[in-house]
């Protein structure tokens, strides 16, 4: 360790070690001149082989601390939404409640209020200390010289950004309320399974993958009719996705196939080129807005496609280790995410001048999940694999890295299915989020957060879809039913 000794008449002595006695005056690093002022606390000098270790305990008792504060925000948030739906009661509201229930009532906030006058006003008092000695912590550190404000000690390509601890977001059911109503009269009858829906960019027209084909439907006003069967894949269809600037196709199987179709000039569709890269299933397919890029996953890879005279693989992303089951790009498009069964959900970013995409930033999330998507550039959601929750994840100003900051209770099932995607209507601000048996609506409000409007349940877990872009329609398929249904927003 070439590190010399400050304090004057120690004749530039190397220092040996490093006091960590918060209490001594000479709180330092030492060399030998410096001895005699730790005398008594020999046992609280390290070397510099030993402080990494000891800079270690001291971040994860700094980690548990926070990780507790969070906790009791849990509980609090959970007790809170407890009592919220009898904050705006009149009389007349009161009264129908029935004495049981004011009863449980009355004696619930008298807890609180014993909690009030003993532990309340303590904790207060324990906050305030705890922010005092974090502030003087935080100048001490900006005073230090050879901490720059700016520096990188580790690079986020090549560590896995931990999921940061969880808020409970607070619901609340009763503003501003729509639902999807099922048109009953409108549904099809479809006994092959039907995997993945998509609509085209004026929902005009409607793409279904019924097992190994794919159908072809016009669609006006919740009313579908047939205009074509497309046949070319060997096995199941899992995903579809229409280019914005026309009406051609872009299918996805379980045959590992990516299909481009070409619509003619008799409104047909041709099989215009098949794309053979992925080494497995193609389970998702995002097209830019200006049909000059296709994104595609399925195996363990990421693969960027682009076209000069043909679709060709300019790029390929192999940071996951398992099954790639979503991607999501963000409003301006140059931004993507992925979530794979590895449990990691990555943060892609795309050069400027050639245009190529780099890993920014990987989360390692709790439980794997089959679903994510932007709500806009610096907040997404992910839902984890039929857990009571859909996380929201928010950009970080200052670090320019995303973590976790609410959880949305929301209605799960003990099984799920990858193929219903994620869905933001911008105009609408809607969400639309499958979890195990449940299609789950929410509506975004202005301060970021998210209520449950409607959750539709279904008898199991096989159930496909997709909103209309304009949020008006809901078209889904189902294992019970067998049937293509057509729901219709209502406010």
């Amino acid at each position: 360790m070439n590190i010399r000794c400050t304090q004057a008449n120690h004749q530039n002595q190397q220092i040996m070690g490093f006091c960590i006695n918060r209490i001594c005056p000479d709180l330092r690093p030492y060399c030998n001149f410096c001895l005699p002022c730790h005398s008594k606390h020999l046992n609280m000098l390290t070397s510099l082989e030993l402080l990494y270790g000891w800079i270690q305990q001291r971040i994860l008792i700094i980690q548990d601390v926070e990780k507790s504060v969070q906790e009791c925000k849990f509980s609090l948030d959970n007790l809170l939404n407890q009592f919220l739906p009898y904050l705006h009661l009149n009389i007349q509201q009161l009264q129908e409640l029935g004495l049981s229930e004011l009863d449980i009532l009355i004696k619930s906030l008298c807890q609180m209020e014993d909690c009030e006058e003993s532990l309340f006003i303590q904790l207060q008092q324990q906050i305030e200390q705890i922010q005092s000695i974090i502030k003087e912590t935080l100048q001490i550190i900006k005073s230090f010289s050879y901490l720059k404000q700016n520096e990188i000690l580790l690079s986020p390509l090549d560590i896995t950004i931990q999921e940061q601890p969880k808020h409970e977001c607070v619901l609340n059911p009763n503003q501003n309320q729509f639902t999807f109503e099922l048109m009953q009269q409108n549904s099809i009858k479809q006994k092959e399974w039907c995997r993945v829906i998509a609509f085209n960019k004026d929902n005009l027209i409607v793409a279904v993958g019924c097992h190994k084909n794919i159908k072809i439907f016009s669609h006006i006003q919740g009313q579908l009719k047939p205009i074509q069967s497309l046949s070319e894949h060997a096995n199941s269809v899992l995903t579809l996705s229409f280019m914005k600037n026309s009406n051609n196709l872009v299918s996805g199987s379980l045959d590992n196939l990516i299909i481009i179709w070409q619509i003619n000039e008799y409104n047909q569709w041709d099989c215009k080129q098949k794309l053979n890269g992925q080494s497995g299933s193609v389970f998702c397919l995002l097209l830019s807005n200006d049909d000059d890029l296709i994104i595609s996953s399925g195996d363990n890879s990421i693969k960027f496609w682009t076209k000069q005279k043909q679709w060709s693989c300019s790029q390929t992303i192999t940071q996951h280790t398992k099954s790639v089951y979503s991607l999501n790009l963000n409003q301006t498009q140059n931004k993507l995410i992925s979530c794979s069964a590895d449990s990691l959900i990555l943060v892609i970013v795309q050069r400027t001048l050639d245009k190529k995409w780099d890993v920014l930033q990987k989360i390692k999330a709790d439980q794997y999940g089959y679903r994510l998507c932007f709500i806009n550039d610096n907040i997404f959601t992910f839902q984890p694999y039929c857990k009571e929750f859909m996380h929201v994840y928010e950009m970080d100003c200052n670090s320019q890295q995303y973590r976790k900051t609410k959880e949305i209770i929301v209605n799960c099932g003990s099984k799920d299915d990858c193929q219903f995607q994620q869905q933001y209507i911008d105009s609408k601000g809607i969400l639309v989020n499958k979890n195990g048996n449940n299609i789950i609506l929410l509506r975004k409000l202005e301060n970021d957060g998210f209520i449950v409007e409607q959750s539709i349940e279904f008898q199991k877990y096989n159930i496909f879809g997709q909103v209309s872009n304009d949020g008006e329609y809901l078209i889904t398929w189902d294992e019970i039913s067998k049937e293509i249904q057509i729901r219709q927003y209502k406010e």
